[in-house]
Parts: C-alpha cells; structure tokens; sequence
C-alpha cells in the first residue's frame, strides 16, 4: 500500500453526468422557446400606451378649495372697500381744506370791502362838505351888497328852549332819530336819507311835504341863515336844486341824516354851513 493511501483527496466530486445532461437540456428547451417566439413575433412592434388614472379629489378637499377661494375674495373685498374709504377720506380732507381757504379769502374780501366802503363813505362826506362850502362862496359872492350888512358873529338864533306848537314837534321827532342809519331811499322809522327824515318830521304836525330835497328846498318861504327858528328847513346847493336837506333844532345846531358813514346826526352850523333855509310853519 502506498504511503499516501489513507490521505483524503482534496478536490470536489465531479457531479453526475445525468445531472448535467438534465440541466443542459433545460437551458436549451428554454432557449429554444424564446426563440421561436421572437421568430413567431410581428418584425416591428406597436409601442403600447398606457391610460393612468389621476386620484379622484374628495368632498372634504373640494370643501377646503373653496374655502380657501372665499377666503381670498374676501379679502380682496376688504382691500377694495379700505381703499375706497382711504380714497373717500383723502377727498373730504382736501375739499374741507378748499372750504377752509375759500371762507378765510372772503372773510378778508369782506374786511376789505367794508374798509374800502368806509373810506369811500369818509371821502364822499369830505367832498360833500368841500362842495357845500364852494356853493356857499359862490352864492355869496352872487348876493353883492344886499349882504353886506351882516356879520359873520351875527347872534345865535333863538334857542330850541323856546319851542312851541308844531316846531316843537318837528324838532322833537328829529332829534328822536340822532343814531338812525342812513340809506338812500330811507324812510324810516330806523332808517333815513335827508329829505326822507324832514318829510316825516313834518309829519308829525300834519305837514305833507314833497318827497325830494329839491323840492323841500322851496316848499316855503325863503329865510336869512341869521334869521332861523326851530323847525326851519336847511338845504345845500341852490334852491330849486338842493342836493342836501336838515331840519333846524335851535341852539345854532341841525339834525340830519348826513350819508352812510355817520348816519342821522345833531351837528353845528360850523360843522357843514347850510346854503340856505326856508320857512314852512
């Protein structure tokens, strides 16, 4: 026996032959029938379309959608409407802010139009007085020597004290109104222009005089400016065409209602000296 008899081989036992014919005519069969069908196979195949289905949404998730579409259609609503109130806001702040403008340029319109009215007022007194006293100077330059006698310190004429009778009407009532406004046209009772105070005056006695001071200025007998009594007419300008009327109170004083500015007034002969006078009583 060998010395090497005892020792086990090391290499793995060959299989079967039966085992590998098995195996080898399995492979082929499968072969062979792939084969065939790729031969039996149309040469060039359609490629297949495949229908997929998207997920069908729910109840519950068509609910949220629209709630959340609601949600944001509100607040668009929400943006519009406060846009439309800041809009609104902004116009009221700049139409009161116009109002506010247009009230204080006319309230100095106002101002200055009553200034303007004022000054106005004082310019044609200024005149009218100035007119007054170059009517005076030419009446009595006109009047020669017939004047000569009398003297510019003549006496006062006789004193309201002394009234009586209708005079003493006339003069009352006169000096009733000192305060009145003046408005051209007026005739009372709180307001008056010159001939429309005289006229009222005589009133009071039951004297109807004409309405204007033209003629008031003739309504009666011509009298001297030293020569007054209580009640006598005053007029400025020429008689006939007096643009001016007062009534004689006595106390070397008039009432009358003089222009817009001062009103009715009780002044001095020396503040505005009368062209003339007449007697109606």
């Amino acid at each position: 026996m060998s010395h090497t008899a005892h020792i086990p081989s090391h290499r793995k036992p060959r299989q079967r032959a039966s085992k590998s014919a098995l195996r080898a005519g399995v492979a082929g069969g499968f072969l062979s029938t792939i084969a065939v069908a790729g031969a039996a196979g149309p040469a060039q195949a359609e490629p297949v379309t495949q229908t997929i289905e998207m997920p069908t949404i729910t109840d519950g998730l068509s609910t949220a959608v629209a709630a959340s579409a609601q949600a944001t259609q509100q607040v668009a609503l929400d943006l519009e409407t406060r846009a439309s109130e800041d809009a609104a806001a902004e116009k009221a702040a700049k139409t009161a802010k116009k109002a506010h403008a247009e009230a204080v340029r006319e309230a100095e319109a106002k101002k200055k139009a009553e200034a303007a009215a004022k000054a106005k007022a004082e310019a044609e007194e200024r005149a009218e007085r100035a007119s007054r006293t170059a009517e005076r100077t030419t009446l009595s330059a006109s009047s020669g020597s017939s004047d000569s006698g009398s003297s510019a310190s003549a006496s006062v004429p006789s004193s309201s004290s002394n009234v009586s009778g209708s005079a003493a009407s006339i003069v009352a009532f006169a000096k009733a109104q000192v305060g009145d406004a003046y408005v051209s046209g007026g005739t009372g009772p709180n307001a008056w222009d010159c001939s429309g105070l005289v006229q009222a005056a005589y009133r009071t006695a039951g004297i109807d005089l004409p309405r204007v001071s033209q003629s008031q200025s003739t309504a009666g007998t011509q009298v001297s400016l030293d020569n007054l009594q209580p009640g006598d007419i005053l007029y400025w300008g020429g008689a006939g065409s007096a643009y001016h009327v007062a009534i004689y109170v006595g106390g070397g004083e008039f009432v009358g209602a003089q222009n817009s500015s001062t009103g009715t007034v009780q002044r001095s002969l020396d503040y505005d000296r009368p062209t003339g006078a007449v007697r109606v009583l």
